[in-house]
């Protein structure tokens, strides 16, 4: 059995090729699915976020070139559009990535605290899904401690470390009056939720929210003490602006460099900022081809989460020591969930074997031999003592190589006693 994640994130692909291959709720519980149709034998998450998409399995007959063409299907593209953008690891290098991500070591924000949630998210609909079985169950559940321990034992949420926060830095670095500022909160979801803290957090005092649902945007304005307006205002509302931070959850464009024009004709010469942090993206990105327009998707952050990234060194490094711990506990556990059945197979073949040379000696006339019972008895006490050697060198290999090379060997072990087994059934076939 081996473990894989086959996946594509902030490092490896552009924004335009994320938001392609990204996967909403009802579209990762159909993948799912498919997935464990296709493969009925092994277990499936999925995991996909604004930066990342990947997917995780554990069985046997599953492979990154599988996962690859599921994709290419399922999205219907082409693989050589994205294979150059992928990424896949494999048993303690698959564990490793999914403890770095779940602890948030491999966001572009190191630290931020929504990773955990996602990954909480992913391994729900794939249990509703019923895909998971014993290793990813259990996967996903060390992944759950390791988060926990590394945000508990070491500083690395210190700080603004999400999305939204190093976007309203950002913000606060190309508009130096915050308070002045009229900003444009585009959608109401826990982004804009967090992004709107941090407005307020610096300063910012004319936010508006605006919200394709007015009901759950009014969730948020009102707490706040902030303005809301309706989703039809939402052009009125930009020419007005000076500053615009989306996150609203869409397939397409809310707008288009062309829909974009008719705006940039009514407003003033000043400054519009747009930080559009939404996967798949609210704004075209030609939309910053436009004189006084600044647009700014996920991937332009990389200079705040680079500075984010050096002042978090010290514990990015302790994070990973303990990610490191916990890969090596999972992985003993990963090679010895099959020491356990496979030493009772050894037994039974070796049971077997007794049996057959029982068999082979009491034929004949010593068929109803009296002494039966007492060499019964003697071989089976023979047949233990062997198995005790055995599984006592096993344990050695065990200690000394890790259980995975244990369950190697008793592998061999369980199949040369199959062979021998099958030899006396061929002879007495033949005899």
């Amino acid at each position: 059995m081996k473990i894989v994640v086959l996946g594509l994130n902030h490092k490896t692909a552009p924004v335009e090729i994320r938001q392609k291959l990204a996967f909403d709720a009802a579209e990762t519980t159909r993948a799912l699915s498919e997935l464990k149709s296709r493969f009925p034998n092994a277990e499936f998450t999925l995991l996909s976020t604004c930066n990342r998409v990947e997917l995780y399995s554990a069985g046997e007959g599953v492979g990154p070139a599988d996962l690859t063409e599921f994709i290419s299907e399922f999205r219907n593209a082409k693989i050589e559009k994205f294979r150059e953008f992928l990424y896949a690891y494999e048993d303690a290098d698959a564990v490793r990535h999914l403890l770095a991500v779940a602890s948030s070591l491999d966001s572009m924000v190191v630290g931020e605290v929504q990773i955990i949630g996602q990954v909480k998210e992913s391994y729900r609909l794939a249990c509703a899904a019923k895909t998971t079985g014993k290793v990813l169950n259990r996967l996903f559940h060390m992944a759950f401690a390791t988060s926990k321990k590394v945000y508990t034992t070491t500083s690395i949420s210190s700080g603004r470390v999400s999305i939204p926060g190093v976007a309203v830095e950002l913000a606060a670095q190309l508009f130096a009056d915050m308070r002045s500022a009229k900003v444009l909160v585009i959608g109401a979801g826990e982004m804009g939720r967090l992004i709107v803290r941090h407005l307020l957090d610096l300063g910012a005092r004319d936010i508006t929210v605006v919200n394709r649902s007015i009901e759950r945007g009014r969730e948020l304005a009102e707490p706040y003490g902030i303005k809301l307006k309706k989703w039809e205002d939402l052009d009125e509302l930009l020419i007005q602006a000076n500053i615009a931070i989306a996150s609203a959850a869409t397939q397409d464009y809310i707008f288009t460099k062309d829909s974009f024009k008719k705006i940039t004709r009514r407003r003033k010469k000043d400054m519009l900022l747009i930080i559009d942090i939404a996967v798949p993206m609210n704004f075209e990105p030609a939309i910053n081809d436009f004189e006084d327009v600044y647009l700014y998707s996920v991937d332009d952050l990389s200079q705040v989460v680079e500075q984010n990234r050096r002042a978090r060194k010290r514990d990015i490094a302790k994070g990973m020591q303990i990610v490191s711990d916990n890969v090596a506990e999972f992985m003993d556990w990963f090679g010895a969930r099959d020491v356990g059945p496979m030493i009772g197979k050894m037994k039974e073949q070796f049971a077997q074997i007794g049996r057959n040379e029982l068999e082979r000696f009491f034929v004949g006339a010593r068929e109803d031999a009296s002494c039966k019972d007492v060499m019964e008895a003697m071989v089976n006490r023979v047949v233990n003592k062997l198995l005790h050697c055995v599984i006592h060198n096993v344990n050695i290999v065990a200690k000394e190589s890790g259980p995975t090379e244990a369950a190697r060997l008793l592998d061999t072990i369980v199949r040369r006693a199959e062979e021998i087994s099958s030899e006396y059934d061929s002879d007495k076939k033949n005899n």
